[in-house]
């Protein structure tokens, strides 16, 4: 068996036409366009290209947006005030806190002063808060989380009644997609860096989740044969028969799984472009809400 390899970018390329034109039409109604803020703290040069290809997008579909940058020596009072700020903003829709913040930034403060009604990142802790609740539902979920439940959705990955392994517990990622498929009925089991024999519980999964950031971490030994696999991992490793020297590797051995599951993520290219396409859709989300609110 060879997989089917999953193009995150060509079902990231047709949601963002989609919000595009939905753009279109908002702003034919109310007069003005969406709005994404995003605060940057620190001096991460993987948080500043993130912030960068954000803003891009925005410019793509039609977006306005502002970004925030602050070093790495602001202070908790300074951060807090910019997010106040775009709490204050009518033209601003959707705040993004490009996490990790700096080490002595108290990173739930920031979090918990997001406005509900702008909290497209998904973190506030109300939001991560009912997403853990049964018969509960958040206004916005996660970015990367979300890009993740839907491209199992685009390759009809069977979720309910599923094994589903999620491999990496980050506040980003690991904890928001397991709740997200316990939502979905799946079976779902968290390993992390404390779990015993993990290639003998990725050897039982249906599905498997990759989000640990160790490069190539799981084997294809390790899948069981006709397993769904998304890889959330973006590591940066030296090649010296790269052009440039190095590459991009996710956390699962691909060349090997590939060979094992029934569909898997490439790297780059996989879940990548559907993090930034789940957040412009939370922003639409959250314009159309503010917007009708006010109309009334």
């Amino acid at each position: 068996m060879t997989a089917t390899i999953i193009d995150g970018k060509m079902i990231a390329d047709r949601m963002q036409a989609e919000i595009a034109a939905e753009v279109e039409q908002f702003k034919a109604r109310f007069g003005y366009a969406p709005g994404l803020g995003a605060v940057l703290a620190g001096d991460d040069p993987a948080s500043a290209q993130y912030v960068r290809m954000k803003r891009r997008a925005c410019e793509k579909v039609g977006f306005t947006s502002v970004a925030h940058t602050m070093t790495a020596a602001s202070t908790q009072e300074e951060v807090e005030a910019v997010v106040r700020a775009l709490n204050d903003d009518a033209s601003i829709h959707g705040i993004l806190v490009q996490l990790p913040l700096p080490k002595h930034i108290h990173e739930e403060r920031v979090l918990r002063l997001v406005s509900l009604d702008k909290d497209v990142d998904g973190f506030h802790p109300e939001n991560i808060g009912l997403l853990g609740m049964k018969g509960r539902e958040p206004t916005f979920t996660p970015a990367t989380p979300t890009g993740c439940m839907v491209i199992l959705k685009e390759v009809g990955a069977k979720i309910e009644g599923a094994n589903a392994v999620v491999i990496g517990r980050s506040n980003i990622v690991g904890l928001p997609v397991a709740l997200m498929l316990l939502k979905a009925n799946a079976t779902v089991t968290v390993c992390h860096s404390r779990t015993k024999d993990i290639p003998d519980i990725v050897r039982r999964a249906d599905i498997v989740i990759a989000a640990i950031g160790q490069p190539e971490f799981v084997k294809g030994e390790w899948i069981k044969p006709g397993a769904v696999v998304i890889d959330v991992g973006t590591n940066k490793i030296d090649d010296p028969q790269a052009e440039k020297g190095y590459r991009w590797v996710g956390d699962v051995e691909f060349e090997a799984a590939k060979e094992v599951a029934s569909a898997i993520t490439q790297v780059p290219g996989g879940v990548g472009p559907m993090t930034i396409t789940m957040l412009l859709h939370n922003t639409m989300k959250a314009a159309r809400r503010i917007a009708e609110r006010a109309a009334v």
